[in-house]
C-alpha cells in the first residue's frame, strides 16, 4: 500500500467554503516556484490563471503540474477540485480581469517587478492583493510602480511550495494593515503557515536562518574541519530532527528541562556566546564554492536525484501528518 495513500492527511481537511473572497487566482509567472503554486491553488479546489510571456511555458507547465497532481492525487483533495479550472494565456491584462487574488512569481528583478506591478495595479480593482513571491526584492521597492500600493506586499513560500506550509508575509511602507490580515487569514485557510514579518529585511526571516548555519557549514569545509557528508549528518541526524517538529526558542526551552530558558541561558548561555564569536566569518569565494561543490558530488554522483526528491517529499508529507495530529507541534 503507497506511503502516500496511507498517510497523506495534510490535505484532508474541510477548508472548501472557509476562502472568502478569494477563489478566482492568477499566478503570473510558471517557473520552479509559479508552477508549484499553481499545484497548490489547484489541490485547494481553486480556479487558477497562469500567464506567461511564452506560449511554449504551458506546455512545460502542464507537464510540471501533472507530475506533481500525480503525487497529490488521491489524497484528500477537494470533490470540487480538477484540472480543467486551470487557464493559461499569455494576456497578463486579460489573465488577471476576474483575478481576486494575484500571486505574482516573476524573475528577481526589480526593473521587471516594477513593469509587471504597474500594469496589474491598472488592470485589477484596488481591492485584488499584488502578492509577490520574491526571496529578496523588498515590497516597498515593489509598490512604488503602483498607484495603489496599500494592496502591494510579499508572500515568500518555501521549496516545495505545494508540501511546505510556510509562507512568510512581509508588507511594505505603505501596505494595508487590513490587507496584511486578509492574506494572512486567506493562506491559513488554505492549508499554509503564515508569518508576519514586521520588518523587511534582505532574504526575510527563514532563509537568514538558512544563511546563517550555511555561512558556518561552508567555513567548516573551508578549513578542514570535517567533510561535506559528515556536516550533512550532523545536521540530518542531530538537530535538523528537532528543528522539524519545533523551533530553536522552543526546543531550547525544553533543553532547560524544569528551569526552562531561563535556567539554559544561565549555565550554557556564556559557552554559546563564546560560539558566536567563533564562528568563521566565511565568504563564498571561488576556493570555497568549489571544494564545497567537489564534497557534494562526490557524495551524490551515484544518486538518483529524482528519486531522491521523491522519496524526501514523502517523507516530508509523513511529518506533516504527525504534526498534524499534535496542536503544540503546528
Amino acid at each position: 500500500m503507497s506511503l502516500i495513500n496511507d498517510s497523506f492527511q495534510y490535505f484532508n481537511f474541510n477548508f472548501y467554503g472557509e476562502l472568502g473572497m478569494y477563489k478566482n487566482i492568477t499566478v503570473v509567472g510558471s517557473g520552479v516556484i509559479g508552477a508549484a503554486w499553481v499545484t497548490f491553488f489547484l489541490s485547494r479546489g481553486l480556479n487558477v490563471t497562469v500567464t506567461d510571456i511564452y506560449e511554449e511555458s504551458y506546455k512545460k507547465l502542464k507537464k510540471t503540474v501533472s507530475h506533481q497532481w500525480e503525487f497529490l492525487k488521491g489524497n484528500g483533495l477537494s470533490d470540487n477540485v480538477n484540472l480543467d479550472k486551470l487557464v493559461f494565456s499569455c494576456d497578463l491584462e486579460k489573465a488577471s480581469r476576474d483575478a481576486d487574488f494575484i500571486q505574482e512569481c516573476g524573475p528577481e528583478s526589480l526593473k521587471i517587478k516594477h513593469e509587471l506591478f504597474r500594469k496589474l495595479d491598472t488592470y485589477t480593482p484596488p481591492s485584488v492583493p499584488l502578492v509577490s513571491s520574491s526571496s529578496g526584492i523588498l515590497a516597498s521597492n515593489i509598490q512604488t510602480a503602483c498607484n495603489n500600493p496599500e494592496r502591494v506586499l510579499v508572500g515568500h513560500p518555501f521549496n516545495p511550495t505545494y508540501l511546505i506550509p510556510l509562507v512568510e508575509v512581509v508588507g511594505g511602507k505603505l501596505t494595508s494593515k487590513t490587507i496584511i490580515n486578509n492574506v494572512m487569514s486567506f493562506y491559513s485557510s488554505i492549508g499554509k503557515k503564515p508569518i508576519h514579518v514586521k520588518k523587511e529585511m534582505k532574504g526575510h526571516i527563514a532563509n537568514r536562518l538558512q544563511a546563517a548555519l550555511w555561512k558556518e557549514a561552508y567555513g567548516l569545509i573551508e578549513h578542514e574541519v570535517a567533510s561535506v557528508e559528515d556536516i550533512d549528518a550532523a545536521i540530518s541526524n542531530g538537530p535538523g530532527l528537532r528543528w522539524a517538529l519545533l523551533g530553536p526558542f522552543v526546543n531550547q526551552q525544553l533543553s532547560g528541562g524544569g528551569g526552562g530558558m531561563k535556567h539554559l541561558l544561565d549555565h550554557l548561555g556564556p559557552p554559546m556566546d563564546e560560539w558566536w564569536q567563533d564562528l568563521y566569518p566565511t565568504r563564498l569565494t571561488e576556493k570555497v564554492i568549489d571544494v564545497v561543490t567537489r564534497g557534494v558530488d562526490e557524495k551524490t554522483h551515484e544518486w538518483d536525484m529524482g528519486q531522491l526528491a521523491k522519496t524526501r517529499d514523502e517523507l516530508l508529507i509523513e511529518i506533516l501528518n504527525m504534526k498534524n495530529k499534535h496542536h503544540n507541534f503546528n
